[in-house]
């Protein structure tokens, strides 16, 4: 019973979806570049009548102005990160408990595989779902940078960057979603648990920039990988992105170990 192969057909959907969804919204967004830089001047006065503590909060600053490339990417990439969190968070949440809600676990576990087969298969069902996503942003990002920058520069390694950190930011919901599907006895609605968390995150991590807090820039991924620091910066900001890794392999290994000992329901 190949596993993978199944977790892979069954998201061959959802993989479709999101691959067409996000590389077209973050292409969308970025079309509109060429208006904003058309009337720059105009459009900096409007700017510059907010207080710093609103355009923190919409991931905006006045050292990396709207008028230019990397800071309008830097607002669309963040809103992009978004819709990436809540599908990793789907499948870390749906991958582990599906056979519970829909009572096929004791199809499922009276097959000739154990259960570290079957965790694992679901992982990397999940994963190779991600990057297939990935790849597709990857390339459009990069080329509507490139088509729509006009004659500003931008440099392609902080966008390189920027697109790395997609990878790290899924693991985490999907670290995060799968550690919480199997410490809970039940999820009883996947996409509203995915939905509040990618959201719920965000809004901590706008709320951290606004008010310059600390701790809620500890607490959220969002902050951890912000588009506006590595666009500027180049890398990552390693004073919290450490943390998102290490919540990446705790959560990872905790649900093996939970899953192979988890009492799971069945008919």
């Amino acid at each position: 019973m190949n596993i993978y192969k199944f977790e892979m057909k069954m998201l061959r959907k959802s993989i479709i979806i999101w691959a067409l969804a996000v590389p077209v919204g973050l292409t969308f967004y970025l079309s509109f570049f060429p208006m904003l830089q058309a009337d720059a001047t105009g459009y900096q006065v409007v700017m510059d009548q907010f207080p710093d503590e609103f355009l923190a909060f919409f991931g905006m600053s006045r050292d990396l102005p709207m008028t230019r490339i990397d800071g309008y990417l830097s607002l669309t990439y963040g809103m992009i990160q978004i819709p990436l969190a809540i599908q990793a968070a789907n499948y870390g949440f749906h991958m582990l408990s599906v056979e519970e809600r829909e009572l096929t676990a004791d199809f499922l576990l009276t097959r000739p595989v154990t259960r570290k087969k079957i965790i694992l298969s679901k992982f990397f069902a999940a994963f190779t779902s991600l990057t297939i996503v990935n790849i597709v942003v990857w390339f459009f990002t990069i080329l509507s940078v490139l088509a729509f920058k006009g004659n500003d520069d931008i440099s392609m390694k902080s966008v390189i960057v920027l697109l790395s950190s997609n990878v790290f930011l899924q693991l985490y919901f999907v670290g995060v979603g799968m550690f919480t599907s199997t410490a809970l006895k039940k999820i009883p609605s996947v996409i509203s648990f995915s939905m509040g968390l990618g959201f719920g995150l965000y809004i901590l991590a706008s709320l951290g920039a606004m008010l310059q807090s600390t701790i809620f820039k500890l607490i959220t991924p969002y902050s951890h990988f912000d588009p506006m620091y590595i666009l500027v910066e180049g890398r990552y900001d390693w004073s919290i992105a450490w943390i998102s890794f290490v919540i990446i392999i705790g959560t990872l290994i905790g649900s093996y170990f939970l899953y192979l000992r988890r009492n799971i329901a069945s008919l």
